[in-house]
């Protein structure tokens, strides 16, 4: 599970353009938890699964409209690549990369 947790910088290609939102894993006592904020919005996800390399949640958003999305993707590493589905619209294709964990550089 550690491989998932933490903070990742997303980023989802949609017909409307490429929208970015930070999400956060955490794992508070063996149950997988996250958020997503965007620019004009934090909501939880739910349904949170992971097997090791791929993780798959559902979240809803009002913004930029209502929809409930689900998401698949899978992690590399400091990669993560997949996709995320708003019921019968087309796929939206998600990359994002894991944030430094830690203490910043000194000058």
């Amino acid at each position: 599970m550690s491989s998932l947790l933490g903070t990742w910088d997303v980023e989802m290609k949609t017909p409307i353009g490429t929208l970015s939102a930070v999400y956060v894993f955490t794992d508070t006592g063996g149950v997988l938890a996250g958020t997503a904020t965007s620019k004009s919005e934090t909501v939880p996800l739910d349904a949170i699964a992971w097997d090791g390399t791929r993780a798959t949640w559902r979240q809803s958003v009002t913004r930029p409209m209502r929809l409930h999305l689900d998401f698949d993707v899978t992690v590399d590493g400091r990669s993560l690549t997949g996709h995320s589905r708003a019921g019968r619209l087309p796929r939206t294709t998600v990359n994002g990369t894991r944030r430094t964990e830690g203490p910043a550089p000194s000058a």
